[in-house]
C-alpha cells in the first residue's frame, strides 16, 4: 500500500529528545576490560560482576540522577564501554521516582544488604 511505502521510505525513527528523556539504564558492551573501577563507584550497587563482564542492573541503575551530574561509571571507565541502553528511556522524573524507590528500599540490594 501507499501507506506502506511511505513509512518504509522515511527512514529509521526519530531518536528520543536528549533533553526530556535519559536512559533508563546503562550497558557495559563487550569491550569491557574488567578492570573493577565502575561497580565501587556505582551509589546504586547495580554493577556486579557477570559471567564474562560486568553487568548493570536495570532496575537499580539511574544514571546517577539523584546522586551526581553524570554517571560515574562512564565518568572513571578507561575504555568508553557504558553507553546509554538505546532500548530502554525513561523521563529524568521517573529516573528520580527510581532513585527515590531505591533510598526508601523498595528495591531489594542485590548483595542482600540494607
Amino acid at each position: 500500500s501507499s501507506a506502506g511505502s511511505r513509512k518504509s521510505s522515511a527512514g529509521p525513527a526519530p531518536k528520543p529528545d536528549f533533553d526530556s528523556l535519559a536512559a533508563v539504564a546503562l550497558i557495559i558492551t563487550e569491550d569491557c576490560i574488567n578492570c573493577d573501577v565502575c561497580e565501587p563507584v556505582c551509589p546504586n550497587s547495580a554493577i556486579r560482576p557477570g559471567e564474562s563482564i560486568y553487568v548493570i542492573d536495570p532496575e537499580r541503575c539511574t544514571e546517577c540522577v539523584g546522586h551526581f551530574d553524570e554517571p560515574q561509571c562512564q565518568a572513571i571507565c578507561p575504555v568508553s564501554c557504558i553507553p546509554k541502553d538505546p532500548s530502554r528511556w525513561e523521563t529524568r522524573e521517573q529516573l528520580l521516582e527510581k532513585f527515590e524507590r531505591l533510598q526508601n528500599g523498595s528495591v531489594p540490594s542485590p548483595r542482600g544488604e540494607g
